[in-house]
């Protein structure tokens, strides 16, 4: 059995040397990163699900970013703003319900 009922992981990876190469992090991925625990706690504040979210290096999907992955099921997203986090958080995290127009 697994600790936690889902955990995401937000690539926050910033390369040194871009040489016009993308980062999740160059895209704001730490800050986006930061206000989906922030807004977690706000829509769940007696935590009725076991999630944990943590940032994480290159998860390899660089041209895509900024990217997540939320496991057990292993469903992957692209967020380009707050919105867009507040659309996994309503829908799949607190409704088991998938973001089509995010997927990856």
């Amino acid at each position: 059995m697994s600790h936690y009922d889902l955990h995401l992981f937000f690539c926050c990876n910033r390369r040194s040397d871009t040489g016009g190469n993308w980062s999740c992090a160059a895209s704001g991925a730490e800050a986006l990163y930061l206000y989906a625990k922030d807004r977690l706690k706000a829509l769940d504040p007696h935590k009725s699900k076991r999630i944990r979210i943590n940032s994480s290096g290159c998860l390899g999907h660089c041209d895509d970013g900024p990217s997540l992955v939320i496991y057990p099921e292993g469903v992957w997203y692209r967020y380009h703003n707050e919105q867009d986090i507040d659309d996994i958080i309503a829908q799949h995290i607190l409704s088991g319900k998938i973001v089509e127009r995010l997927l990856m």
